[in-house]
């Protein structure tokens, strides 16, 4: 049941989330000499306007299908290494929240270049002009491999671990000392509220800790959309990125990712504790905060891929 509410609970904050992620893409990629966006607003406006509302929602499709896959392996890693290491420990929650986030960007670092290439077809052209690439996300990974076999579906797999090891860590760290300092009593009416904030804050600290890469790593998975490839390597892309738009380029989209980290994390946190009440309404937990298993289930399922 754990591993089925965590499911539900990442379709949700995919659902919820995936339009701000589009914006970020769009804005950490854009050209610095010919920007086609201003900003968070003028670009949620832009593709809406030229794109229609389902612009936003491009390349969706990747992150719902890996979902299964990547919440299979967290679950696993994270309860595993918890019980290997024994104690639940800030520390410990670290330490398996990066072997988690290690393991699963097998999976994640395909289904994000998917995403990304998807959500930049078509980038700053009328709808109906527009003339597809890729079909769907599955057609996406199909071209590529055809193209540059293994070693294109897996472009940007460095940036992906580098992103998402410590990443998963800082996020189980941060939501371990929140839910300690804020309490968790079942008895206590604002539980769940509490429970929200720690996912969302818990989601802001873990990208503010590797956004950076982020930048980097969606410029490597697009670069050579329209055949064109800039970059040769991640210092290579590193060095220019910061050549021609100095350090603000590992800002750029941060805006719309803390938009989108709260209510991602809150919405998956909300779906998976209504879920978990009520499949387990004959279950009474003593006490959340002493109980290892269910403390660590809790954090298992909050964290969304590719978050």
């Amino acid at each position: 049941m754990d591993f089925l509410a965590g499911c539900i609970g990442g379709a949700a904050g995919v659902l919820v989330g995936h339009p701000f992620d589009t914006v970020k893409v769009r804005l950490q990629v854009q050209s610095a000499d010919k920007p086609l966006y201003k900003g968070t607003i003028h670009c949620f406006q832009s593709i809406i306007r030229q794109e229609s509302l389902l612009g936003l929602y491009k390349g969706i499709g990747s992150p719902m299908m890996g979902l299964t896959f990547i919440n299979a392996i967290v679950f696993g890693v994270q309860g595993n290494t918890m019980r290997l290491l024994g104690k639940d420990t800030p520390l410990n929650q670290f330490l398996a929240g990066a072997a988690a986030g290690s393991i699963q960007s097998v999976i994640c670092c395909p289904m994000e270049l998917a995403k990304t290439r998807m959500q930049m077809q078509g980038t700053g052209v009328k709808k109906s002009s527009t003339r597809k690439v890729y079909k769907n996300s599955l057609d996406c990974l199909a071209r590529i491999y055809q193209r540059e076999g293994l070693r294109g579906i897996n472009r940007g797999m460095v940036t992906t671990l580098i992103r998402e090891t410590p990443g998963f860590g800082v996020y189980f760290l941060a939501y371990d000392v929140l839910t300690r300092s804020l309490g968790c009593e079942p008895e206590d009416p604002y539980m769940i509220p509490k429970l929200l904030f720690a996912g969302g804050m818990s989601g802001i600290a873990s990208w503010l800790s590797t956004y950076p890469v982020d930048v980097i790593k969606s410029r490597l998975q697009a670069d050579g959309v329209g055949g064109k490839y800039q970059y040769s390597s991640i210092m290579d892309c590193t060095r220019k990125s910061i050549e021609r738009e100095g350090l603000r380029v590992f800002t750029r989209g941060l805006t719309s990712t803390l938009l989108r980290a709260f209510p991602v994390n809150a919405a998956t946190f909300a779906t998976v504790t209504l879920f978990l009440m009520y499949v387990r309404q004959d279950e009474e937990p003593k006490d959340c905060e002493p109980a290892p298993q269910h403390h660590t289930a809790l954090q298992q399922q909050a964290q969304p891929s590719s978050l």
